[in-house]
């Protein structure tokens, strides 16, 4: 179906005519229009990055805009239900997650279509519907069991994360072109709520992930003008937080909240995609080998010079600093499972909150609680520590990339964590979920992308276990085999068979395994879902 400049791929029986209305894809056409040849020079950018620091380059601060670094300027003020942003909860669009994150007691909820979702048009579509009814109140959930799911009086301060760059939406298209998801997920937010949002006395805010730049930063600002212009809004009434989850920004925070001054909320430690991004970027080079991912902890220098950083940089101009995910999960059926969740969360919460952070984010409600008790133990009356300074940070490039861990070691229980996640995770995305429990982590795109990651770097570097083996396919195979059949007993033959495991083993092993390194698994995971 063709309407309004976009051809619509849907797959049957899914029109969503509500969301996709004919208003609404034009304004997407002509949002396209705007963003699309500069999102693809900003990609092709990122190419000509990757060329360099395979041919030895690296990551310095800019001397071309030095004189950001060093004027003297702040952000705009946010509104008043973004000022207290101690606790944050994240987790995908479905209904009932919608619900119990709103109602968590969380400060605020980033319902997000981007790493704790699986992009299948349904679960696209369903959510931008989920996140009307929620801003008007409309929204309930009722089990198969019979309990009933509604809003509380008092709920969270709801943000949306749209997709990174990179990623397009193929069920869209316009001049025969697929629409950037990031342009689908933002536009229909937008264009469907703004002015509902503000009605209720807040504003349309965004979480921004996997900015590499401040010139990707500055087309996001360029598109929130825009977008003000094109529905009336006044300006700067659009607020955005970036995750620094890739470490080519951890060299450009102040230029990033430059370029989105009026329209900035603050920047967020991204660290598992930032851990991510070490590889990522300087796979090839075996300085930058990283040990089993659960000893890269954010107390390791490397972690501490980034977070850091984030916390003068943001203070300094008046910006929130979030802190990091917590990916463990309380297990309500084994009380010493949850007992060490909550231990683990409240030392990395205590160390955020002395460490400056306005405020941390969570992936369960259960952890809500905790979380905002270490926030409200340091910050006591305050909604905020923008008056924290931190002038005796002095973060150098040298910081920022010595990754080494004292200690640290490869080992065989790495390598199968690595590999039984990954393919855990994938399967689980296959089948529609974005957001899994596994082994009491709350694994996302962002921790699958840790493990598959490693896993290439391990065999592209030929390391040698801690027990003797050298990490090479064949044994990533073996041990593949292993786990999935640990698995198989787990679930049993029955879920096992219809539960994608093959697809997410061929999926693992082709960003896993190539000679080349994949940038993102979930682009060739994409053409396995509708």
């Amino acid at each position: 179906m063709r309407t309004a400049s976009v051809q619509i791929n849907a797959p049957s029986g899914q029109a969503f005519p509500e969301i996709l209305t004919p208003e609404a894809l034009d304004f997407l056409a002509r949002l396209h229009r705007e963003v699309e040849p500069v999102r693809v020079g900003l990609l092709q950018d990122r190419a000509g990055v990757a060329e360099r620091l395979r041919s030895g380059g690296t990551f310095e601060f800019r001397a071309d805009t030095r004189q950001v670094r060093e004027g003297d300027w702040k952000v705009a003020e946010v509104p008043p239900d973004l000022r207290v942003r101690k606790v944050e909860i994240t987790g995908p669009t479905d209904r009932k997650m919608v619900i119990n994150a709103l109602n968590s007691g969380a400060s605020v909820y980033m319902a997000d279509f981007e790493d704790a979702n699986t992009p299948t048009w349904s679960n696209l579509m369903e959510g931008q519907q989920n996140l009307i009814d929620a801003i008007e109140r409309t929204i309930s959930f009722q089990n198969p069991d019979g309990k009933k799911y509604s809003l509380a009086e008092k709920t969270a301060t709801l943000v949306v994360r749209p997709r990174g760059w990179h990623l397009v939406e193929k069920h869209l298209h316009a001049e025969g072109v697929s629409i950037a998801g990031a342009v689908v997920d933002f536009g229909l937010y937008v264009f469907h709520n703004a002015r509902r949002l503000l009605e209720r006395g807040t504003a349309p805010y965004f979480y921004l992930p996997k900015l590499e730049s401040h010139r990707e930063a500055r087309l996001w600002d360029q598109i929130f003008s825009w977008t003000e212009d094109q529905l009336k809004l006044d300006h700067g009434t659009i607020k955005a937080t970036v995750l620094v989850e890739v470490l080519p920004l951890a060299f450009e925070m102040e230029e990033v909240l430059s370029e989105l001054r009026d329209h900035s909320a603050g920047l967020n430690a991204g660290r598992w995609d930032y851990m991510f991004s070490i590889i990522k970027k300087f796979g090839d080079r075996r300085e930058f080998i990283l040990p089993d991912r659960a000893q890269v902890t954010m107390t390791v220098p490397f972690m501490r010079a980034y977070t850091e950083l984030l916390v003068k940089t943001c203070h300094k101009r008046g910006a929130f600093a979030l802190g990091g995910m917590a990916a463990f999960i309380p297990n309500r059926r084994d009380p010493a499972v949850t007992e060490t969740a909550l231990a683990k969360v409240r030392d990395d919460k205590t160390r955020e909150a002395n460490d400056g952070f306005d405020g941390t984010w969570v992936a369960h409600p259960d952890l809500v609680e905790t979380a905002m008790t270490e926030f409200d133990r340091v910050l006591g009356a305050k909604e905020n520590q923008l008056s924290r300074q931190r002038p005796e940070v002095n973060t150098t490039a040298k910081q920022l990339l010595d990754v080494r861990i004292p200690g640290g070691t490869i080992t065989d229980a790495g390598l199968r964590t690595n590999v039984s996640v990954g393919i855990q995770y994938i399967a689980s995305w296959l089948r529609g979920t974005g957001a899994a429990a596994i082994n009491n982590l709350m694994e996302d795109a962002a921790t699958a992308e840790i493990s598959r990651s490693q896993v290439w770097q391990w065999i592209h570097h030929g390391v040698s276990l801690s027990e003797g083996p050298r990490v090479t396919p064949k044994l990533v195979r073996d041990v593949e085999r292993e786990e999935l059949e640990k698995i198989k007993n787990a679930v049993g033959a029955d879920l096992f068979a219809k539960g994608r495991y093959e697809d997410a083993r061929k999926i693992f092993e082709e960003v896993a395994l190539s000679d080349e390194f994949h940038d993102f698994l979930t682009i060739p995971a994409y053409e396995f879902i509708d």
